[in-house]
């Protein structure tokens, strides 16, 4: 659990979850301007997913995490 590289991927997985959570409430509150709000919610989530499935992907395959 003191490892870095968990610490910096479950940081990254909880940051994707934040943005989906505010991108939905957006979405579901409605109101003007919440789907445009929403869409750039939703990118700015893919953005952050890619970042994290990169990282995740690169330290399983360069064996960052392993002791």
């Amino acid at each position: 659990m003191d490892n870095p590289i968990f610490i910096i991927g479950a940081v990254l997985c909880l940051i994707v979850v934040i943005i989906l959570a505010l991108g939905l409430g957006t979405f579901a509150k409605g109101g003007e301007g919440s789907a445009s709000r929403s869409n750039k919610l939703m990118r700015l989530r893919l953005i952050f997913q890619a970042v994290a499935v990169i990282f995740i992907v690169g330290a399983a395959y360069f064996g960052l995490g392993a002791k």
